[in-house]
């Protein structure tokens, strides 16, 4: 099993990854692989389609996924929005019906409404939403201060530990021939 996470921010090595790197932690002692992919850069330098048809082989490898972001006015970067906007228009099966977890990062606040944003792509692909004990952020300047939040550090290990349960469930049921649900029908209402 193989979770891909999506580290949206324009530092590879900042706060977001810290936090990344603590849930990829917790799932490795489950047994569970992970791989971090920083595509803050890759929205704006001229490589966002090839970094999409990339992540979209990626998604069909993958059994769970992680979007990370850190806040930017209140909201997630407008890099990670880019690719999520594009990655959910063009690989909705390879995203379907996977669980999903996120993560965001900030000084001191604008978390809960850029879970919000963020809880909004997988809600509307069918894609388990995992959490955790408490809102899944961390805080600080710097990745040597999330370290010392030490209720986003639990969180962070909890997400991991809950992401790796809810994988061996689906992989259990799997074996039991319990399969993820066909596609359904949904007609279109236009509201004018």
């Amino acid at each position: 099993m193989k979770v891909l996470m999506l580290n949206g921010s324009r530092r590879p090595n900042g706060c977001t990854n810290e936090a990344l790197k603590l849930v990829a932690a917790s799932l490795q002692e489950e047994g569970i692989e992970s791989e971090i992919l920083f595509v803050g850069q890759d929205a704006i330098n001229g490589k966002l389609k090839e970094s999409l048809l990339n992540l979209k082989e990626k998604c069909g490898q993958a059994d769970a996924f992680v979007f990370g972001a850190p806040v930017y006015y209140a909201s997630p970067t407008g890099e990670i929005q880019i690719i999520l906007d594009r990655l959910f228009g063009m690989a909705k099966e390879e995203l379907r019906c996977k669980p999903a977890a996120l993560v965001t990062s900030a000084r001191r606040g604008g978390t809960t409404s850029t879970l919000d944003v963020l809880a909004k792509y997988p809600t509307i692909n069918e894609m388990p939403v995992i959490s955790a004990n408490y809102w899944t952020m961390v805080h600080g300047s710097n990745p040597e201060d999330v370290m010392k939040d030490l209720e986003g550090v639990a969180v962070m290990k909890n997400l991991g530990k809950n992401m790796a349960w809810i994988l061996k469930c689906i992989e259990a049921g799997k074996k039991a021939g319990i399969h993820k649900p066909e596609v359904m029908d949904k007609p279109q209402t236009n509201f004018v």
